[in-house]
């Protein structure tokens, strides 16, 4: 059988999951500048095929000129990154089902002013899958690492839905690194105040995953062959404006692709106790970068914000109208338009910078 940390070719999703389940398918230098690390000898490489950039539909035009898929040997794994632009480094962090592939439609704009670093998370996508390490605090570390061997030493950070809770971590455990924080659609276990067990069936919906993805085994063997149905429901009922048919195929073909995807993608919720232990650590010191919380109106929506005031002192936030769970792909002109102004005194302060 193929390694978990291989990259292998991907297994087909059988015609039973696209076309019984096709109707289901249709959710230090602060404000003076940014410095660079000298980049690690660490070996890289240029991965194709599925998955990478030469491998995903619908990219908008010009992305592949633009933006080179890499594997970085960072923190003990191999990374996978999407990387493109010219200016501040800006590390996008993705959420569940998902990988880099979220970010896709913000991209290119973002790469007009910025260094854009979409990743995908250690057991996502073209990232290695091991067994353990799926703690907010060793994800943020792996990035931490990543950032390093690409030569970044401060950056900016956006998050969205378990991007968020680990683009918090980040920024908590490494804060000399994080020059701003941008989150999205998510809440921060053991910072959020937990909902009851038997709550509204609006809640229940959003949330039913988090007690079944944290389950040990039976998980996988209840989801496997029926991806379909699983992370079509996820992705279909959390959109208030429905994502492309393409590119929900995608995702849920990325999630059957190698025999471990699905332990990996449920790797982020095995390891909540831990996290909310570092967490209860964590929130004892507040955030002072600014933070940037971004909710959709059909979603979480001011949520957001609420959570991030617990944890940071300068939070400003935006609810975005007419968005569900899925900001990036929903209302990539409004997430844009608010990152641009969120991100303009960082991307002066790394001009002014450059300029001595």
């Amino acid at each position: 059988m193929p390694s978990p940390h291989s990259d292998q070719p991907p297994r087909q999703v059988s015609r039973r999951a696209f076309v019984g389940g096709a109707a289901a398918v249709t959710a230090g230098l602060a404000l003076t500048g940014v410095s660079a690390l000298p980049a690690a000898a660490a070996p890289r490489r240029t991965p194709r095929g599925f998955g990478s950039v030469s491998g995903v539909p619908g990219l908008p035009d010009g992305f592949r000129r633009t933006f080179t898929s890499r594997i970085v040997q960072a923190g003990g794994i191999r990374q996978h990154a999407v990387v493109g632009g010219d200016g501040p480094p800006l590390l996008l962090i993705h959420g569940w089902p998902q990988n880099w592939y979220a970010w896709r439609m913000v991209m290119p704009v973002l790469a007009r002013n910025h260094t854009v670093i979409a990743v995908d998370q250690r057991g996502i996508g073209l990232t290695d899958k091991p067994r353990d390490g799926y703690d907010t605090g060793t994800l943020a570390n792996d990035l931490a690492a990543l950032m390093d061997t690409l030569g970044h030493e401060r950056f900016a950070v956006v998050g969205h839905d378990t991007g968020m809770p680990i683009g918090y971590a980040l920024a908590a455990d490494h804060p000399h690194r994080v020059e701003r924080l941008a989150v999205a659609e998510a809440v921060i276990p053991g910072v959020t105040p937990s909902p009851p067990l038997l709550g509204p069936a609006k809640a229940n919906n959003m949330l039913w995953h988090f007690p079944f993805n944290r389950l040990d085994d039976v998980n996988e063997l209840l989801v496997a062959g029926r991806e379909d149905v699983y992370f079509g429901w996820q992705l279909d009922t959390k959109a208030a404006r429905k994502l492309p048919d393409h590119a929900i195929r995608y995702y849920i073909e990325s999630l059957t692709a190698h025999r471990h995807a699905l332990g990996g993608s449920f790797g982020w919720y095995r390891d909540l106790d831990t996290t909310f232990a570092q967490n209860a650590d964590r929130v004892r010191r507040h955030l002072t970068i600014p933070v940037l919380a971004v909710g959709g109106a059909q979603s979480v929506g001011e949520g957001v914000a609420t959570t991030m005031k617990l944890a940071a002192d300068d939070v400003r936030s935006l609810v975005i109208p007419g968005s569900g769970h899925w900001v990036a792909e929903e209302a990539p002109q409004e997430l844009l338009a608010a990152l641009t102004t969120f991100l303009a005194p960082y991307r002066a302060a790394a001009g002014a910078g450059n300029r001595r």
